[in-house]
């Protein structure tokens, strides 16, 4: 049971940074366009047929742990399982809605196949003994930012010294906001407040000076509301660029069954492709296959997905969604280490370096054989 005690120490960071470095909304998706009409059961444009041209006869069960309630790092399985590609893939989809067990620990249980999770959080489960490996990334950048107040005096991070941080009490958020700052010249001293949730709203009152929104939805949602948001991205100041959202796997799953972990992931990376490429109908897709979810903000997942859409989020340099690299895992994962901040089972910082190469595989994208 030695895994199950590593996720007791990798669960903590692990849930912890999904809400804001790892990459998905903090409180539970505000509601998306109800007012779309529901797409065709097959889109006209869609890209062309699942890596099988007719189902299988015996469909391989593939449970997908989510990280949060539904949201737009999620659009691409919706829109696949919408499509029908799984189907003709020989995938029979189950989505395993968010609970208290993180997609990490359920993965690493064997409770689920594969999961939403990210770069620094599965660094963290890969540390303390969990077997997973990220099989593509589902944001291909960093998709969160330092924000302050537009209307307010701070121009730039070594403006925050001295300040308030409105924070979720994540084990990287300090380490982060002290090496940007720093890098801007600054001393990266600040005040932290604990807030979780309501670290947005602190700052949209003027209770605290700056927090981390995740600009694909919070931001979104800030701008709709009509509060400008002045961002620092960390990229801008020497910060490594990470995979934010990742889709992860049991590497014993992957292992025992690769041509269904093949077929999958094919079916998954036609989604985000298509997400991508669409975004208000992929959009549409998320909210027509999770009904009354989005009610409270009907355009927020619309406006969302032409974020990440237009923004470049999606699909690397080259146009190609799901890719990742050595170098931005390295980068980004050793800082983690650097800092401290990798623990094994027993709690106790690593003393060595992790193989890096071995978090990610492209093995399983399409036209990797």
């Amino acid at each position: 049971m030695k895994i199950l005690r590593a996720l007791a120490v990798a669960a903590l960071a692990a849930s912890l940074v999904a809400g804001c470095f790892g990459g998905g909304p903090t409180p539970p998706p505000p509601p998306g366009p109800t007012g779309s009409a529901a797409p065709s059961a097959r889109s006209s444009s869609a890209p062309s047929a699942s890596p099988s041209s007719t189902p299988l006869a015996n469909p391989a069960t593939v449970r997908l742990a989510l990280d949060w309630t539904p949201n737009t790092d999620h659009t691409a399985f919706f829109v696949a399982d919408h499509e029908g590609w799984y189907a003709d893939a020989g995938i029979r989809l189950q989505i395993l809605p968010y609970a208290t067990a993180t997609p990490e620990t359920l993965m690493a249980a064997h409770q689920a196949e594969c999961g939403i999770s990210f770069q620094d959080s599965l660094t963290f489960a890969a540390a303390a003994g969990a077997d997973l490996v990220s099989v593509a990334a589902i944001l291909q950048k960093t998709a969160s930012a330092i924000g302050v107040l537009a209307s307010g005096p701070l121009q730039r991070p070594r403006d925050l010294d001295g300040k308030t941080y409105a924070g979720f009490g994540y084990p990287n958020e300090v380490p982060t906001l002290k090496a940007v700052i720093q890098a801007d010249g600054g001393k990266g001293d600040f005040t932290v407040a604990t807030l979780d949730a309501a670290a947005y709203e602190a700052l949209y009152q003027n209770k605290a000076d700056f927090t981390i929104p995740f600009t694909a939805w919070e931001g979104v949602e800030a701008s709709q509301r009509g509060i400008p948001i002045r961002y620092f991205q960390f990229s801008d100041y020497g910060f490594p660029e990470f995979y934010q959202v990742v889709l992860a796997c049991d590497r014993q799953w992957l292992d025992a069954n690769p041509d269904a972990a093949r077929r999958f992931v094919t079916a998954s990376v036609k989604g985000m492709q298509f997400s991508n490429d669409h975004p208000t109908e992929a959009a549409a897709m998320l909210v027509a296959k999770n009904p009354g979810v989005f009610d409270a903000n009907p355009d927020l997942p619309n406006a969302s997905q032409k974020f990440l859409a237009f923004g470049g989020y999606l699909v690397d340099a080259s146009g190609m969604a799901g890719t990742q690299t050595l170098q931005r895992w390295t980068a980004y994962s050793k800082f983690l280490y650097d800092q401290g901040l990798l623990v094994d089972a027993d709690g106790h910082p690593l003393t060595a370096p992790l193989d890096y190469g071995k978090l990610f595989t492209d093995d399983f994208l399409p036209g990797s054989r």
